[in-house]
């Protein structure tokens, strides 16, 4: 329920502060003083978009506030779910800065505009003339006669599932668009993972071919040098070896004479050895590198398939090419996982659609049962409202697939006038019709307490006389369930109210600016009395004011 609504600079309001009682509130004034203006402050805390045009000073920004009581209204796992602080009576504010940047608040934790409009969305309902226009829509007749229906544990259960069932699909749908490029690609996949493997990439092995491409690429210039070696060392007259050796016997001889010369002898040996083991090591490296053709032949043959490789797939070496390999058997796997996976969701998918179907099956038959108790209460309602002759019909079909709003479709059909057919109401209600309709299905709705709070913005137009009497008698009935607010010139509905705001207009600083105050009981009598004059007020339509007001009191007393 509102509690307060605080409005600061917002069009003609400068600064207003309106307290609301439960019951029946009647908003009242003239043509133009700013009633709807309140209505626009309060759709701003409820998520209405903001408009930097709105600020009645454009140096300061707008601030709006409203207090409501939300203990009876089961919004504690809203607060929790949007790590909110809960409070049994809660503070909605809005500012709007004069840039246009908006902020909104709930609590005083900052909240982005689409959760503060989820919240106002069950808290307030603003009835109004483009309100009553939706009625003309078959999805607008649907969420009216569910919230007549109030089960909410069936539209729970449906939204659950066909939240799950739509992101199925649309997993199942992707799933597929991979898995059939996925096929697409596994005969290239394979074809070039056959290629590498058939190549049998070895790095060690390519590293030793380059060395050995090296070393039989110039065999000429090895055989040369390795020939030269063994002559010069072993086989020529003056060879290093032979007289090396005869060097260190003839030292060896001389030894004794001084220890110098001992030293040279091992010197010398040393030598001996050392050039004896390189003229064998060269000789047997010369014996295992003779050079063949076939072998150099193959080695390139192998190498330039490797670079080949290498160009062809864009890499700078071997382990590029061992890369590669590994991640065209990986795609290959992941292309056998997704058949895998699609089976999977498949079956998820059809298990979710059986569930969905029979949860779809029990609110079409909760919603079939209703709809002949449905039909009978708005036509009462219609008859209270002067429409005696009134038909109201409702028809459902099935539809071929599943809905966010179940699988079937309603329709509205109407009929106002003795010996015609109920018609589609977008085809056969006029605007006054409508706008009696549609409150006789506000009623229903709100019977059941779906939302605190409602707000009809001059839901009287188009209505007087004995009509406008019964329409403040379903109004007043219905604040025995809900907070009711009406925006009304009318004196019947005026009278009826548990409390009566006049908003007006004055000027304050060479500036008009608008006011809403609560009336006493003698002011209201004067306010009535203005509805039922043309110009002055008379004592005529004082009177007659008292009167509305004493018959209003003695229907409330016999209510209770």
């Amino acid at each position: 329920m509102l509690l307060k609504l605080s409005i600061k600079n917002y069009t003609l309001i400068s600064a207003a502060e309106i307290d609301f009682q439960p019951g029946f509130t009647v908003i009242a004034g003239e043509t133009g003083a700013g009633k709807s203006i309140m209505l626009g402050a309060l759709s701003l805390i409820l998520g209405k978009r903001a408009d930097p045009s709105a600020l009645m000073d454009k140096t300061k920004k707008c601030v709006v506030e409203g207090l409501f009581d939300i203990n009876k209204l089961n919004l504690v796992s809203f607060f929790e779910d949007n790590d909110l602080d809960y409070e049994p009576v809660m503070l909605l504010r809005r500012e709007i800065n004069p840039t246009g940047k908006s902020r909104a608040f709930i609590n005083d934790t900052p909240v982005n505009l689409n959760l503060l409009k989820t919240l106002g969305s069950r808290l307030v309902d603003i009835h109004s003339q483009h309100q009553t226009l939706l009625l003309n829509e078959s999805g607008f007749q649907l969420e009216l006669f569910d919230a007549y229906l109030n089960r909410p544990e069936l539209q729970q259960a449906y939204n659950l599932l066909f939240n799950q069932y739509r992101k199925s699909q649309k997993k199942l749908t992707l799933l597929q668009e991979q898995n059939n490029q996925a096929k697409r690609d596994e005969d290239y996949f394979r074809f070039q993972l056959n290629e590498l493997d058939a190549a049998a990439l070895n790095a060690e092995e390519m590293a030793a071919l380059e060395e050995k491409s090296k070393l039989l690429s110039h065999a000429g210039e090895i055989k040369t040098a390795t020939d030269m070696a063994a002559h010069l060392l072993r086989e020529e007259d003056t060879a290093i070896l032979e007289h090396l050796g005869r060097l260190k016997e003839t030292f060896d001889r001389l030894s004794g004479f001084h220890q110098s010369i001992a030293g040279f002898v091992e010197r010398l040996q040393s030598s001996y050895i050392e050039l004896a083991d390189l003229a064998a090591e060269i000789e047997n490296f010369a014996s295992l590198n003779e050079f063949d053709p076939a072998e150099l032949q193959m080695v390139g043959e192998r190498l330039d398939m490797f670079y080949s490789l290498q160009q062809k797939h864009h890499v700078t070496d071997i382990n590029g090419l061992i890369d590669l390999r590994e991640e065209y058997r990986q795609k290959l796997k992941t292309i056998s996982g997704l058949d895998d996976e699609l089976l999977t969701e498949k079956q998820r998918l059809g298990e979710i659609t059986l569930k969905l179907e029979d949860t779809a099956m029990k609110w079409r038959t909760a919603r079939k049962q209703n709809i002949a108790g449905f039909e009978r209460e708005v036509e009462a309602l219609l008859k209270q409202l002067g429409m005696k002759e009134a038909q109201f019909r409702v028809q459902m079909e099935p539809l071929p697939a599943f809905s966010p709003h179940g699988k079937e479709a309603l329709t509205f059909y109407f009929n106002a006038n003795k010996g015609g057919e109920p018609a589609p109401i977008a085809k056969t209600a006029s605007g006054g019709e409508l706008s009696r309709l549609m409150l006789a299905l506000k009623s229903l709705v709100h019977q059941a307490g779906v939302l605190p709070t409602i707000i009809f913005d001059e839901i009287d137009a188009g209505v007087s006389g004995d009509i406008a009497g019964k329409l403040a008698n379903i109004l007043k009935k219905m604040s025995t369930h809900i907070q009711v607010m009406s925006i009304t010139h009318l004196p019947q509905i005026a009278s009826r109210a548990d409390v009566y705001l006049k908003v007006f207009k004055r000027v304050e600083n060479n500036m008009t600016v608008s006011e809403i105050i609560p009336l006493e009981p003698a002011e209201r009598l004067e306010e009535i009395a203005k509805m039922l004059s043309d110009e002055e007020i008379t004592d005529a339509s004082r009177a007659a004011a008292s009167e509305l007001l004493k018959k209003a009191e003695k229907e409330g007393e016999r209510k209770h």
